[in-house]
């Protein structure tokens, strides 16, 4: 028996994106119903047939040929003989998508393909009624979701990227536009499938939330083969995410670098023992080298130097892209204290790579597992990033917790950084980036931040 996985979503939460990573790691074959529905759309938008008449829009459907088709391991869409997989993703063209899913002959058209792939291949399917209508005996159903503001950020930095004029606000209003259209149509409207398990990625990073759909779907279909050698899933069980790549520790900051680093950072404890009633604990469980982690809960905007002046190497630590664009003073400020861009939403490994990077050449790294900042003081859920790069770098990772009452600072209050005994992930056991590897170093982390945090 094949493994089918329907992956069921709202316009922008990342849906193609996170299925073709996913369908990659379990060698599972992709299939993107959005991009059938686009190209019948582009397709009538460029006979100039309104994609709300229905008559027209059906008497097109036997002039089109639709195939897809994989190139270098991507899939390419084709209208005919013209590759259209680019041409598909604009604005006017998810309006039309939206309209033209909406009229039953047009998903009948499509019905039988989709249904005959999913019959011999082991799939991951994404849509609007994968769950619900076309795949409703899917083994695995997932409803992806994101905040429509988060949705039309990333819709949009998506079309600056290929030059298309679409103001933010503009994108937005297509979002929430094709969201009432979806939700409202007569025909298999967008809705969560009783059965599916909901993502919420507003605050998650494209890694984090494969890892989380590519574990859903190990779980749901364990000791399931396929209908092959029964032996895919125990392989996909223990697949190493990234190869480790242990950092040397041989590569030290200069000396003049650190004499000036550190003459900056006692003249900035004077400051801040002026403004703050602040003290650090547990200092004896800082490494005096570099090349090691800080993971800290998340307070204010002031963690970063909080937990830096503890240490006598300098730290950097990731802050979102938006920073870098405010101006070039703060720019330039915040990147000579180490701070290094992050895109959320994406999935580029370029982050590992420049947290790799930083270790290696004798840098602290500083990472907030919780993502986002917490108003009441207590510890979130933490992410997977940080388990990650420690497994990766074989490093130690160094649990901060930052402690003061209220929501926000004030002067004269009171603060307290304390840190934890270092995690080194050899000596728990982890010693690659299986899924099982990344969950107990994460576990390990997030239970020695919340014993500092009180």
């Amino acid at each position: 028996m094949k493994i089918n996985v329907a992956l069921d979503g709202p316009s922008g939460a990342g849906k193609s994106t996170i299925a073709k990573a996913v369908a990659k790691k379990l060698e599972y074959v992709y299939v993107d119903t959005g991009a059938l529905y686009r190209t019948i759309a582009y397709y009538v938008i460029s006979c100039g047939i309104d994609v709300k008449d229905e008559a027209a829009v059906v008497s097109c459907l036997d002039k089109i040929k639709i195939e897809l088709k994989y190139i270098g391991g991507a899939q390419h869409v084709m209208l005919g003989t013209e590759d259209v997989s680019d041409k598909i993703r604009t604005p006017e063209i998810s309006m039309g998508a939206s309209a033209v899913s909406a009229i039953p002959k047009v998903r009948e058209f499509l019905f039988g393909l989709q249904q005959d792939i999913a019959k011999h291949n082991n799939i991951i399917m994404d849509g609007r009624d994968i769950g619900t209508v076309v795949l409703p005996n899917a083994q695995v159903k997932i409803f992806l979701t994101a905040a429509a503001e988060e949705r039309a950020n990333r819709r949009f930095k998506e079309l600056q990227e290929k030059g298309d004029p679409s103001t933010y606000e503009q994108v937005l209003e297509d979002i929430k536009q094709r969201d009432y259209n979806d939700t409202h149509r007569d025909i298999a409207p967008l809705k969560k499938a009783d059965d599916a398990i909901e993502v919420d990625s507003t605050n998650m990073t494209l890694d984090e939330v494969i890892s989380t759909i590519v574990k859903i779907i190990e779980d749901k279909t364990a000791g399931e083969g396929g209908g092959d050698d029964g032996e895919k899933k125990s392989i996909r069980a223990t697949r190493e995410l990234m190869p480790v790549r242990p950092i040397s520790k041989k590569k030290k900051l200069t000396f003049i670098k650190l004499f000036f680093y550190n003459i900056l950072r006692y003249i900035t404890i004077f400051v801040y023992h002026c403004y703050y009633n602040i003290k650090w604990e547990g200092k004896e469980n800082v490494p005096k080298d570099g090349g090691n982690i800080f993971a800290s809960n998340h307070r204010s905007y002031q963690d970063p130097v909080f937990t830096a002046l503890g240490a006598r190497v300098p730290i950097s630590y990731m802050a979102k892209e938006e920073l870098f664009h405010k101006n070039v003073f703060f720019t330039g400020l915040i990147k000579l204290f180490g701070a290094f861009p992050v895109v959320r939403g994406k999935g580029d490994m370029q982050v590992i790579d420049t947290s790799i990077e930083k270790l290696e050449k004798g840098r602290n790294l500083e990472i907030f597992p919780e993502g986002t900042r917490s108003k009441d003081g207590k510890v979130g859920k933490g992410k997977t990033g940080v388990a990650l790069i420690a497994a990766v770098a074989q490093t130690k990772v160094i649990p901060v917790g930052i402690n003061f009452e209220g929501e926000k600072l004030k002067f004269r209050s009171k603060v307290v950084v304390r840190y934890g005994k270092p995690i080194i992930p050899s000596e728990i056991g982890v010693t690659g980036t299986t899924a099982k590897d990344l969950k107990k170093i994460k576990n390990e982390i997030m239970k020695g931040i919340t014993e500092l945090v009180h």
